[in-house]
């Protein structure tokens, strides 16, 4: 399953190669702050109770000729979401650290740039 870092997907939002955002917090949460141009499902808490039902009744909405980059709170649980789209044959990718990874990557907050430099260290 592949992950994709913020920094590359602010450069694929930039540079025109745009990915299918699919956020799929709750709607609250979604309206409290997304990624400009994400598509809210909001199947967080069924993902996390193990029901695919409604991700899965709502693929004919998700396009197939693009990334589609999942996002959560932290991107947990958007792994299932990717793992699902897999799945089913979309090319798919979750993103790391989920909206709190892309807000302290976007805020350049000391805990992102810590948590990148260990990542990067540890690969």
């Amino acid at each position: 399953m592949s992950k994709i870092r913020p920094p590359e997907l602010d450069d694929r939002l930039s540079n025109g190669v745009e990915p299918y955002v699919l956020d799929i917090r709750p709607r609250e949460s979604y309206q409290r702050g997304n990624i400009d141009g994400s598509q809210n499902v909001p199947v967080y808490d069924d993902l996390r109770r193990g029901d695919e039902t409604v991700l899965r009744q709502s693929l004919a909405d998700i396009p197939d000729g693009k990334t589609v980059v999942t996002v959560c709170k932290a991107g947990i649980v958007a792994k299932k979401a990717t793992a699902i789209l897999e799945e089913e044959g979309y090319d798919a990718a979750t993103l790391a650290g989920g909206m709190r990874g892309w807000n302290g990557y976007r805020n350049g907050s000391i805990g992102y740039r810590l948590s990148s430099t260990l990542a990067r260290l540890l690969r």
